[in-house]
């Protein structure tokens, strides 16, 4: 349960809200579960959102420079270097993700 903790307290996307769990008759399902929470997939929708937009800028920011309509490499950098990090922490939640559902998977009832 402390791996549960650690991903409930993640700033996820500069989003420091927790993640609503609730359990029903069958078992545990993943939900918004009162006033300030919202549910898994709402944040996981909202980062995907977010990673997409810093891959669509820095693009964007290498297209505008390579165009001439910039000069500020920094910037550049900057922004392909932010787009790259949101990607890789992305790949690494779904990894971790995988992993879980993967462990879950394999327990016997």
């Amino acid at each position: 349960m402390d791996g549960l903790n650690q991903l409930n307290n993640l700033p996820l996307g500069g989003q420091l809200g927790k993640i609503g769990t609730q359990t029903g008759g069958t078992g545990a399902s993943v939900g918004a579960t009162g006033e300030g929470q919202t549910s898994f997939k709402d944040v996981l929708m909202k980062n995907l959102t977010e990673v997409n937009q810093l891959q669509q800028d820095a693009d964007k920011q290498v297209e505008d420079f390579v165009a001439g309509k910039t000069q500020n490499m920094s910037e550049v950098i900057s922004a392909s270097q932010k787009a790259s990090l949101a990607f890789s922490m992305l790949t690494q939640i779904r990894n971790k993700l995988q992993d879980a559902y993967d462990e879950v998977k394999n327990l016997r009832i």
